[in-house]
């Protein structure tokens, strides 16, 4: 696996470049909220060890809150991931080639995980009416969970977004290779990496 990252240029098309900005914005929010169910859901677990233990009174349908829970940190930060090119994924071909031939790998490896989102966006969604129209609840305290199930949609709309954002930055890069990339992440050398670094801490102090 190799370190991505985004290019963060305004060396392109405004409207490519706005699109990723915005798009950008809203990834983080969603990552934020996921960090913070993550948080909640950890505050909670100290709660429920401490109030079994300490004073015999658990928190009445924790499972289920927790069971709600997992679609907002599994799912909700998928985007902003695939923005960081934070994603496992076997690189070796695509780091061999070179110029064009590179862009079209990178686009072909794009567009069909776009398509399968696309389809995961539908299914999920009629999986969500489902759980609406019948009153789908948790077992033990009869929690709905269609807002839970309504959240797996969302997130993949969102990454259905940065694909399509990544596709067209891809044929961008294809139609002129020696442009600058802009809304697309890019593979990092060893060297790069440890440049970044470098200056991220030179940043930091």
């Amino acid at each position: 696996m190799q370190t991505h990252h985004v290019t963060q240029s305004s060396d392109g098309p405004p409207a490519l470049v706005g699109a990723d900005r915005w798009l950008s914005k809203l990834e983080d929010f969603f990552a934020l909220l996921a960090s913070l169910c993550i948080f909640a859901l950890m505050i909670l677990g100290i709660w429920q060890v401490l109030g079994r233990q300490l004073f015999n009174a658990p928190i009445s349908g924790y499972i289920d809150l927790v069971e709600l829970s997992m679609a907002t940190f599994a799912f909700m930060a998928v985007a902003y991931c695939q923005r960081l090119g934070g994603h496992v994924r076997m690189d070796l071909f695509v780091r061999m080639a070179k110029g064009r031939l590179r862009w079209v790998m990178e686009l072909i490896t794009t567009v069909l995980p776009l398509l399968l989102i696309a389809v995961l966006i539908y299914y999920s969604w009629e999986h969500f009416v489902r759980a609406y129209d019948s009153g789908d609840s948790t077992i033990d305290m009869e929690y709905p969970v269609w807002p839970s199930k309504l959240l797996v949609p969302l997130s993949f709309s969102l990454l259905f977004l940065r694909l399509l954002i990544e596709t067209f930055g891809y044929w961008r890069l294809i139609l002129h290779p020696d442009a600058t990339p802009v809304a697309v992440p890019q593979i990092l050398t060893e060297e790069e990496i440890a440049r970044k670094e470098i200056e991220d801490s030179k940043g930091g102090a």
